[in-house]
């Protein structure tokens, strides 16, 4: 007698074992669909909101990029003086200044972009320098067209930096 109650008592642990394993399993399901459809509403409702905050960022990068860009940069910031290093003093003083304005703009790019952003305004600094640098260029206005020269001959480091940007922006988009 006792085996038949161990055996009855089985029959009817047996199926609630099973219910409460099944029960279980699909508690567990549901919470992990459940916290993973909670987690991709916040990812979505974050994208929307930073998603202007970075394209505004990547104007405002574009448009440092437009204005460091020698040719516009000479043609927007006419000399003082005759001197040749005043001038080149206040073309360096605009680029460190744009850079300064759009700085806070790095956190919402990646980090290849900044580099290749602080790349191009170094290599423009270190190109008006050089420029300046040589004997040929007597006063500001022969370092405007010396400049204007370089640019035609060879791609800008700007303009490189800006193709940079505008491909993350098609990627990121």
């Amino acid at each position: 007698m006792n085996t038949d109650k161990i055996i009855e008592l089985a029959f009817y642990t047996l199926p609630a074992l099973i219910t409460g394993g099944v029960t279980y399993y699909s508690f567990q399901t549901f919470s992990k669909n459940e916290e993973n459809r909670r987690r991709f509403q916040l990812l979505k409702e974050n994208q929307k909101q930073s998603l202007p905050l970075k394209l505004q960022a990547y104007e405002r990068l574009a448009l440092l990029l437009e204005r460091i860009n020698p040719t516009k940069l000479v043609i927007r910031v006419a000399p003082l003086g005759d001197d040749k290093m005043d001038y080149q003093n206040l073309l360096i003083h605009h680029i460190e200044q744009e850079y300064e304005h759009n700085l806070t703009q790095q956190i919402y790019i990646t980090d290849e972009c900044w580099t290749m952003i602080v790349t191009a305004k170094n290599t423009v600094i270190q190109i008006i320098r050089k420029t300046a640098m040589t004997t040929n260029v007597a006063n500001a206005e022969q370092l405007r067209e010396q400049l204007l020269n370089n640019v035609l001959e060879t791609e800008s480091a700007s303009t490189i930096a800006l193709s940079y940007l505008k491909n993350e922006v098609k990627d990121f988009l």
